[in-house]
């Protein structure tokens, strides 16, 4: 299932580098907030269970 798209990555600010995103130096504070947040979504905690962050339901977990 494809994922939407997060809206900094449009911008001109924003630097897709492989492995080193990152946003110019400048940045309005809105777009550096909305990287920010996006970034530290990515570290959640991985719990036995769970794909990136999915929780899956097995059938021998019951």
């Amino acid at each position: 299932m494809p994922r939407k798209r997060p809206e900094f990555t449009k911008s001109p600010y924003f630097v897709d580098e492989p492995g080193n995103w990152h946003l110019k130096p400048g940045a309005p504070k809105e777009l550096q907030i909305e990287f920010e947040n996006y970034m530290n979504s990515l570290q959640d905690i991985e719990e036995p269970g769970a794909i990136n962050g999915v929780h899956i339901d097995w059938p021998y977990d019951r």
